[in-house]
């Protein structure tokens, strides 16, 4: 008997450590890390969500479904974390001499602070750790939550901004088209330094509090990856195109934009390159840049370079980010925007939309026409590797 609550307690002490570990480690502790239990958490949750989006292959009703993935997470690590310690507790007082339906009684008793049962001396000191852990992860979860939601906002604010410069879904080619059309390529320094910080804030962000990643953004079309996927792809393209006439701004977003790619990765686990050659493959094709070139220069954009000479310019630049940022499209089931690679679920790609350009000679004026989206979305290329803390250079 006495070498079973031995066993008992050892088992409770260890389980209730580990969850208080997970709970630290989440909320408190900013070092980007994911324990075993809070990724567990999450996988549950997952799955229902992504059974369910499945049956449909309505993007907006995909989105509709995946939706309240990210408050169910929060809440699941809630709930996932008292059952924990209710368990690891109720071993604890079973180990300090209660029956097992006593042991049920009094851990519930003391983890909710019901106060019902009154407990002996010898399981005094674990009734009052139940009650104190309760009580904290309570509230650091309550006090967890406006610093989730006040970086969401922010993030939020930035990616609204984007739909009128880049449609929706964004993609980057047409970010250069619609600045060249209405004469404002002059702000794009100012777009690319907005989102240097962005890229910072949502590194910060979402590595310090992973299951900011799973927030969508309250219109179906819009997304934190996609934005900044287009945004990098209009900076690299227009280096790669007119590096005359490139702000210097486009060269550092797409620095801290692959960093902040590569950090969050990194936090999530996902396998990434650390150091691409400018040459190594990537799921975009030729054909793919190519047709996005003549849409550009069909805008009136001017470029220095032609389509031939600026790929491997370009590739140079999205070498560094592609993998990381089609691997986060793919589990944050982002939308199908064009260059973002393919969905776990079976949702065709989506061209960025374009507003009708009415005048008062023409007030049923058409948007031009988009290039070709074969192979833009899906990627028909082996697999990049992404990343390279350096300037790209096209091969020697």
């Amino acid at each position: 008997m006495l070498v079973l609550h031995i066993a008992e307690g050892l088992a409770g002490g260890l389980l209730v450590l580990a969850t208080w570990w997970s709970v630290l480690v989440t909320l408190v502790v900013p070092r980007g890390k994911i324990p075993m239990i809070t990724r567990g958490i999450s996988r549950a949750v997952r799955t229902p969500f992504m059974v369910f989006a499945s049956l449909s292959r309505d993007y907006g009703r995909t989105d509709a479904v995946l939706a309240a993935r990210g408050a169910v997470t929060l809440l699941g690590f809630l709930l996932g974390w008292l059952l924990l310690f209710f368990i690891g507790f109720v071993l604890l007082f079973a180990a300090a001499g209660a029956e097992s339906a006593l042991a049920l009684r009094d851990a519930g008793s003391s983890l909710f602070t019901l106060g019902f049962a009154t407990p002996t001396t010898a399981q005094l000191g674990v009734t009052l750790a139940a009650a104190a852990s309760g009580l904290i992860v309570v509230a650091l979860q309550i006090g967890y939550l406006p610093a989730l939601y006040s970086s969401y906002n922010r993030r939020e604010t930035l990616v609204t901004v984007l739909a009128s410069r880049a449609g929706v879904p964004s993609w980057g080619p047409e970010v250069l088209v619609r600045h060249q059309l209405v004469g404002i390529t002059d702000s794009l320094a100012d777009l690319y330094a907005q989102w240097e910080i962005f890229a910072a804030d949502v590194a910060e962000s979402h590595t310090n509090y992973p299951v900011l990643v799973y927030f969508r953004s309250p219109r179906p079309l819009r997304s934190w990856v996609v934005g900044l996927l287009a945004v990098m792809d209009s900076a690299a393209l227009y280096l790669a195109l007119a590096p005359g006439r490139a702000p210097s701004e486009a060269r550092l977003c797409l620095r801290m934009g692959y960093r902040s790619l590569r950090e969050i990765a990194g936090t999530l686990r996902i396998p990434v390159n650390d150091d691409p050659k400018p040459d190594d493959p990537l799921q975009l094709t030729r054909r793919d840049f190519d047709d996005a070139v003549a849409y550009i220069e069909s805008s009136g954009f001017p470029v220095e370079r032609s389509a031939a000479e600026a790929w491997s310019h370009f590739r140079g630049w999205r070498v560094n980010y592609e993998q990381a940022a089609v691997a986060l499209a793919r589990i944050t089931d982002a939308p199908p925007a064009l260059w973002s690679g393919g969905r776990r679920l079976p949702v065709p790609p989506i061209p960025p939309s374009r507003p009708r350009d009415r005048r008062p000679t023409d007030r049923e004026g058409a948007p031009p026409p988009l290039p070709a989206t074969d192979g833009l979305a899906a990627g028909r290329a082996e697999p990049t590797r992404a990343r390279a803390d350096r300037d790209p250079r096209p091969p020697d």
